[in-house]
């Protein structure tokens, strides 16, 4: 916010809501840099293994768990 790394003030809301997180911002903040944040902190935390970030609509992100299929860590393991 103006310029400014690190510093939301009260220009940028984050409320909880049992499993969802809402961000609302006065100013114009994009969608992508959300994503950008959100990736950040996920690689900071060491969850960018586990977790990615995916678009469920125009205005909105979800995280999701990587899908690991069984069947083929069956299929190496038969090799």
């Amino acid at each position: 916010v103006n310029g400014k790394t690190g510093n939301l003030g009260n220009v940028v809301q984050i409320v909880r809501q049992k499993n969802k997180i809402s961000v609302t911002s006065e100013k114009q903040f994009s969608k992508r840099y959300l994503k950008y944040l959100t990736k950040k902190y996920l690689k900071k935390n060491n969850l960018r293994d586990w977790l990615r970030v995916v678009a469920s609509d125009k205005e909105s992100y979800e995280l999701r768990y990587f899908q690991i299929s069984q069947d083929d860590e069956e299929s190496d393991a038969d090799e």
